[in-house]
């Protein structure tokens, strides 16, 4: 699959992070607007404020000198360099003083502040071009009419008051230093939205091609996996992001996949091999029952015969269902509290006329009530396959045979240990294998069994998130059913 835009732009994270881009861009946009009517809108009342201080002071140099002292304030003002600008025309608009050249038409014709900013010319500035042009005439306050193409140009706001004598006074402030700030924070404002929207436009790309680099590696997994490669898992680079915890979830549950296929596999397996002898031998008992002439007392044998192996084969199967039940987590069995000393003290009860007859000694060790999360049936039964098979492997013990069942708590953990001190299981393959389906040691071959006693433990002890462990006792062997401890509400 090629890396290229369009292909990015499929991916729902390429799309997710173009529409919050698109909605950065315009939040930005729109600052950039605000921040700049803003600051104009700030720096038009300060320059507002500075030119009422101005009338102000200029009002009460009037009202202490009259004209005179008017005009000298105004003709030393205006020699001050500054923004303010001055301005004292005569009724017909004719500039008597001020630092003020020429106006645009129309500014001092209305009294009060002016609507809109204008454009002037300060005193000395088109001098040069009226000398060349030989205009030697006094310029006039609202005529300056169209500049030349050499004059320079200011744009300002004012205030005009027309005094008692009819005479104009003109106040205002240029807007070069306000606008200058304005171009300032817009070119600012639009170098930060630019470099933003670059960056974020290089990162959405690399990252989509991050993203989707690792897309693909799933993907390209995920059809082999497909293709019966059940061995394959999903990359992790050890990044510990989203897509490392999904590989990590999916692999898990990959190898839980691979091992009920496994299982089930040898289920096939050895049912092929280990249900074929009982079914053969009661095929052939009901044969020779019908081969020749018997009482109705030998047909009753074979048919009881008969029946107990078909009990025997459904126990077996039954077996293979709950087992199968349990390792796929589908079991309908209720949990809720139960009683682990409760339990090892039915089943000691349970299998002590078997241990008596077998001329096993049976005891039990619960010094304290334990209870956890489970299933009491499930947990009886695994307790009492454990003790059937330590009763039956113990009777060959070089001393007293003797089956102990110990129940206590070790840190985190309750453990519900079966030991017994018969031949046990040195070899320590042979202990990994003994909690296989239709496993059977050669020295257990003698005995009556179909092999699913430890393997159906097993699988009650994963379906209670415990474990099951075959451990040497010296002699003899220790089963050991570990529980984790969980507080009861």
């Amino acid at each position: 699959m090629a890396l290229s835009l369009p292909a990015i732009m499929r991916t729902t994270a390429a799309r997710l992070s173009a529409l919050y881009f698109l909605l950065f861009a315009l939040c930005a946009v729109l600052l950039v607007f605000y921040m700049t009517s803003l600051s104009a809108s700030m720096l038009t009342t300060q320059t507002k404020d500075t030119i009422n201080d101005e009338i102000l002071g200029l009002g009460r140099a009037y009202q202490n000198g009259g004209l005179p002292l008017l005009v000298r304030v105004v003709e030393g003002r205006s020699r001050q360099p500054g923004a303010n600008l001055y301005l004292i025309a005569d009724a017909n608009g004719q500039i008597l003083t001020g630092n003020v050249q020429s106006l645009e038409p129309g500014v001092i014709e209305t009294e009060g502040w002016t609507t809109e900013p204008f454009s002037y010319q300060r005193f000395g500035e088109g001098e040069l071009d009226r000398l060349r042009s030989g205009d030697q005439t006094a310029p006039q306050a609202g005529g300056g009419g169209a500049q030349s193409e050499g004059e320079k140009g200011h744009n300002a706001i004012a205030l005009v008051l027309r005094l008692p004598n009819q005479m104009i006074l003109l106040v205002g402030r240029d807007l070069g230093e306000p606008e200058r700030f304005r171009a300032v924070i817009r070119r600012s404002l639009t170098l930060a939205l630019g470099m933003m929207g670059l960056g974020g436009i290089l990162i959405w790309f690399f990252v989509g091609r991050a993203a989707l680099k690792r897309i693909d590696s799933v993907s390209d997994a995920s059809r082999r996996i497909m293709g019966g490669d059940l061995s394959g898992r999903l990359p992790v680079t050890g990044a510990g992001d989203e897509f490392d915890r999904l590989s990590e979830n999916l692999n898990s549950m990959l190898a839980r996949i691979a091992m009920l296929n496994e299982g089930l596999k040898q289920v096939s397996d050895n049912i092929a091999h280990d249900l074929k002898t009982p079914l053969t031998r009661l095929r052939n008992r009901a044969e020779a029952t019908l081969a020749g002439r018997h009482k109705t007392q030998d047909y009753r044998q074979a048919l009881e015969g008969t029946i107990t192996e078909s009990d025997q084969l459904i126990k077996t199967f039954n077996a293979i269902l709950m087992i199968s039940r349990l390792e796929a987590g589908y079991s309908s069995e209720q949990t809720g509290p139960v009683d682990l000393a409760a339990t090892v003290s039915d089943v000691v009860e349970l299998y002590e006329p078997v241990a008596e007859e077998a001329g096993v000694t049976l005891e039990a060790t619960a010094p304290a009530a334990f209870t956890i999360n489970g299933n009491r049936e499930l947990i009886g039964q695994a307790l009492s396959n454990i003790v059937d098979n330590a009763i039956k492997y113990s009777t060959d013990a070089a001393e007293t045979p003797k089956v102990r069942v110990a129940l206590e708590r070790a840190g985190s953990e309750i453990k519900l240990t079966v030991t017994d001190n018969g031949h046990g299981i040195p070899d320590n393959a042979d202990r990994a294998r003994a909690t296989e389906r239709f496993v059977r040691l050669e020295k257990s071959r003698s005995q009556p069994g179909s092999g699913l006693g430890l393997s159906l433990a097993k699988a009650i002890m994963t379906f209670h998130n415990g474990r099951l462990d075959l451990l040497p006792a010296n002699p003899g062997l220790s089963v050991v059913m570990s529980f984790p401890l969980r507080e009861t509400h």
